[in-house]
């Protein structure tokens, strides 16, 4: 069981966290520093003579209506409510999950003013696979993710809905089938919940998780469609790199240099002087790519073990702070580059699957023997070109936009959703591209026998063969496009 605790939340415990479905719990520091927190705010507002913004006070431009205390509770729960208003496809469970995990870390150091009981029942929620319903549109990205936090916390006072045990349901009536009440939330309280970044962030830790498995697999797929083109050695050698020593360079050039080792194809002669740039710039670009993914991880890991919500509460200064920690622009900027970096990584994937296809070096037309009758592999080349084409729509930086809201007192927002949701979805098409060319590369690669690549390369090769077959006619090509796609969710090759 992992407890919550004030130490370093990291991308590595997270994946742990979820592949191995373990619970977690608050750790008895966290449990003390909810309950202060708790308590300083809940003494503070008996004589605090003064506006407090989102705890004696409306929300946004409302921030100058004070409320009474004895309508505290009511405006936490009614903030709750309002800001449900969620459009677009449902977020993918896996993240929801995340969202509730790093919820409990950011309210887990009692700067937020959360009850307990409230802070218990989300772990709750994420032990027992009770997911909340969030839908993908309506957050801005600055005060915090309003929109989207709300639709995960209606479960909280019994309202919404929750996917539990594989179907969508009334969270009111799951509420019932594990004996738990709804709760009454308390002043600041349901500002504590809506404010923060945790939609961003968990599209972010999704992504990040997936962007680390796919820059690997790049590397190998990468290695398969050189042998098969008969490509050279020379670009890989570690004289050029360490010219230019940029780290992911370096590092994709020695992990060539280390999948390649025992190969016949790499060793024999080579008629050609050179390779295309999507080959014998592999280093530089998919090195670019690490490198991002590794900056990006950098700022995400200090985002989700940080503070995002407002006003922060400070008990033992005896202050509470009225700020922006909630926004989004620094996670939003990052996310937009790593989306870059991932569409690039299928860009130069894409230009692989063409140069095998070309009828270049030895290799048939769209790689079957008797092309013409057989358009062999010619359209799924059209495939990964419009997915790519896709992915290019979807670098713009949607940090660059901001559209002022709430009568103009959150003037500047960073969209920071926006850069979330479609991260995931680049990242998605990148998976797709890196298996269309794994298909095309050990389709080719058939053709260079009885020639081998190396001894790593060949294992994989007849573990792919299991669920990929070789083409010989024309065939169904979309059930081994999936199939292939589901051959890249495994990590045993790394």
């Amino acid at each position: 069981m992992h407890s919550i605790n004030f130490e370093h939340l990291s991308l590595d415990r997270i994946k742990e966290i979820i592949d191995n479905h373990e619970q977690i719990s608050l750790s008895k520091e966290a449990e003390e520093a909810i309950v202060a927190c708790r308590r300083f705010l809940d003494e503070k507002m008996k004589d605090i003579g003064r506006p407090i913004y989102g705890v004696t006070t409306g929300f946004g431009s409302l921030y100058n209506v004070t409320i009474g205390p004895e309508d505290l509770s009511q405006l936490q729960h009614n903030l709750v409510m309002s800001h449900a208003c969620g459009t677009g496809d449902p977020v993918r469970p896996e993240i929801v999950k995340l969202m509730l995990l790093l919820k409990v870390q950011n309210l887990s150091y009692g700067h937020s003013g959360a009850q307990l009981v409230t802070v218990q029942r989300l772990v709750d929620m994420f032990n027992n696979d009770v997911l909340p319903v969030v839908y993908s549109q309506g957050s801005l990205g600055a005060s915090g993710d309003l929109v989207p936090l709300a639709h995960m916390c209606l479960p909280l006072i019994g309202m919404g809905k929750v996917q539990y045990k594989g179907a969508v349901r009334d969270a009111a009536d799951v509420w019932k089938e594990l004996g738990w009440e709804p709760i009454t939330l308390q002043s600041k309280e349901g500002l504590a919940l809506l404010n923060g970044t945790q939609f961003m962030s968990a599209h972010a830790v999704y992504s990040l998780i997936k962007s680390y498995r796919l820059s690997k697999w790049a590397d190998i797929i990468g290695a398969i469609s050189l042998e098969a083109f008969d490509g050279r050695i020379e670009a890989f050698l570690p004289l050029t790199h360490k010219l230019r020593t940029h780290e992911g360079q370096l590092v994709t050039a020695e992990r060539f240099i280390e999948l390649l080792e025992g190969s016949e194809l790499i060793r024999r002669h080579k008629e050609h002087v050179q390779d295309p740039y999507s080959f014998r710039c592999i280093p530089q670009v998919h090195g670019a790519v690490k490198d991002t993914i590794r900056y990006v991880r950098t700022v995400i890991e200090n985002e989700i073990n940080s503070v995002t919500d407002n006003p922060n509460v400070f008990p033992e200064e005896d202050m509470i702070i009225s700020a922006g920690n909630f926004h989004g622009e620094p996670i939003a900027i990052p996310m937009d580059a790593l989306a870059i970096a991932l569409s690039e990584l299928s860009n130069i994937s894409e230009r692989r699957i063409y140069q095998l296809i070309a009828g270049l070096r030895g290799l048939p037309r769209f790689l079957v023997a008797n092309s013409g009758l057989n358009s062999g592999f010619m359209i799924p080349q059209y495939t990964a070109a419009s997915i790519v084409s896709q992915n290019k729509m979807y670098c713009w930086p949607a940090s660059a936009d901001s559209i002022p809201s709430s009568q103009g007192q959150e003037d500047h927002v960073s969209m920071g959703a926006n850069s979330g949701t479609k991260l995931v979805k680049v990242a998605d098409n990148c998976e797709t591209v890196l298996a269309i060319e794994l298909m095309n590369a050990v389709q080719a690669l058939e053709f260079r026998r009885p020639a081998k690549t190396s001894p790593k390369l060949e294992a994989l090769v007849a573990d792919y063969r299991k669920v990929v077959p070789f083409v010989d006619n024309d065939m169904f090509l979309s059930p081994l496009i999936h199939e292939s796609v589901a051959f890249l969710k495994s990590e045993k090759y790394f």
